[in-house]
């Protein structure tokens, strides 16, 4: 099989990471989070490392880290993406990534507009800060974290503005993705519509 791209974007808890690997399985595709390798390098920054240096020796053994999942670390996770040399660091794994034997899925927040920019399909998912704040909140009182609604609803727009104001690879949807708003949705729902529009596309 020739490389196949599925590029899919968007903002925290927008549900893409769960779309991005149910996608993955149907098609039996290759499945990278791609904010995992920021969230990393935040991690490490978190320690002391300098971020750069950070990133350009990233391991996948940094992937494995059960920490990266905090609040402290998403939010390092977006300031440490705003550093071009971060970002450079880490283009080229997720180039190759991408076009792989057999196909990919790519998730992240710059994946459709400079990623893989001729990847096959794109989608941008999305929801109301609300909404991705409520998501947030609940997973992280699933998990044991002691935060509260208006924190955690104060760190997804904190990361939002972050995200679409960097002056490099801002979050955007590219120009021919296909938004998926997953507000009124529930997880089957906003699969199906994510895999129908992939193979929309492969027809």
């Amino acid at each position: 099989m020739s490389p196949f791209t599925v590029a899919i974007d968007g903002p925290a808890a927008a549900g893409k990471g769960t779309i991005s690997k149910a996608v993955a399985v149907h098609f039996d595709l290759a499945h990278l989070d791609t904010g995992l390798l920021y969230r990393a390098v935040g991690a490490r920054m978190l320690q002391g490392e300098d971020p750069i240096a950070a990133a350009q020796s990233l391991m996948a053994a940094d992937l494995e880290n059960p920490g990266l999942r905090t609040a402290a670390v998403a939010q390092a996770a977006s300031k440490v993406a705003v550093i071009p040399e971060v970002r450079a660091a880490l283009l080229d794994f997720q180039r190759a990534f991408a076009r792989r034997s057999g196909g990919a899925v790519l998730d992240g927040r710059d994946i459709g507009t400079v990623i893989c920019p001729q990847a096959e399909v794109k989608l941008f998912v999305t929801a109301s800060p609300v909404v991705r704040a409520q998501r947030r909140f609940a997973e992280l009182e699933e998990r044991g974290f002691d935060t509260d609604f208006d924190t955690v609803l104060a760190d997804v727009k904190s990361r939002d503005d972050r995200d679409m104001t960097r002056a490099d690879a801002p979050l955007r949807p590219a120009e021919d993705a296909v938004t998926i708003d997953t507000s009124e949705l529930s997880i089957g729902e906003a699969v199906a519509q994510a895999i129908a529009a992939v193979t929309a596309r492969c027809d």
